[in-house]
């Protein structure tokens, strides 16, 4: 008599089994913090966007005193100040202070993130190309037949999701780049703004590259999310699976 689909040598051994289940059940563990973190992510880069487009607001429309005369270094200079900036980052130039510090802060939080988004987006897209060659052991197992789709789905989701991030940290050090061409010295500043719109067209852009990296983001979170019924559809199998197993093994009656 031939064996029945779906059992016998048609479902993996047990220890490739006991492999799944772990994967199913910790990899899902893992993506459920993926699937939210970088939303999280996507909303401080989009405060960091806004406090710039505030800053090149404020910056095309106000006019600087002529001179300034403060009587104290630490008063604000309410030409280069914009409220929504000190609401959102704290911004505030002072005149006779240099950079305001919340800036430099500003492009060191986004480089760092760039960098981070990056290194992280090339180990996992590394992952997924490891992931795609295992998951080919599957096609052989008829129990997983109508599975293939949903197991191959989680990788590519996954393999997508690095990409974007990594598109995101490219955008993010551009707009590191794009701000560094901004001298935020309040002389200096007020200098170029009398020359130009340079400025704060610069500030616009590095916003804009900033924001679609948010977006980004928010992309590559929605494709982890969309992993979670397709791991808990998985790991049934595999459960069901190893239980079977478990049951061949005991004597009869027992």
């Amino acid at each position: 008599m031939g064996e029945t689909p779906g059992s016998g040598s048609d479902a993996p051994p047990e220890a490739m089994l006991d492999a799944m289940a772990n994967l199913a059940r910790f990899h899902r563990e893992h993506e459920e913090f993926y699937a939210s973190a970088p939303r999280e992510q996507a909303v401080l880069l989009q405060r960091d966007a806004r406090t710039l487009l505030a800053l090149a607001d404020r910056w095309s429309t106000a006019q600087p005193p002529s001179p300034p005369t403060p009587l104290n270094p630490f008063e604000g200079a309410d030409d280069l100040t914009a409220p929504a900036g000190v609401q959102l980052r704290g911004v505030l130039f002072m005149e006779g202070e240099g950079e305001p510090v919340e800036l430099a802060h500003l492009k060191r939080d986004l480089a760092r993130t760039a960098d981070d988004l990056r290194s992280g987006a090339t180990w996992l897209a590394a992952a997924m190309q490891a992931s795609w060659e295992s998951a080919r052991a599957l096609l052989g197992f008829a129990d997983f037949a109508d599975l293939l789709g949903e197991r191959h789905r989680i990788i590519l989701n996954d393999w997508q999701a690095a990409h974007l991030a990594d598109l995101a940290g490219l955008l993010l050090h551009r707009a590191v780049d794009v701000l560094g061409r901004v001298d935020l010295d309040p002389a200096a500043l007020r200098a170029a703004l009398a020359e130009g719109p340079a400025g704060p067209q610069r500030l616009c852009s590095a916003a804009e590259l900033i924001s679609r990296a948010a977006d980004l983001l928010s992309e590559s979170a929605g494709l982890v999310h969309d992993n979670e019924r397709r791991w808990r559809t998985f790991r049934t199998r595999v459960d069901a699976l190893r239980g079977r197993c478990a049951g061949a093994e005991r004597p009869d009656g027992a």
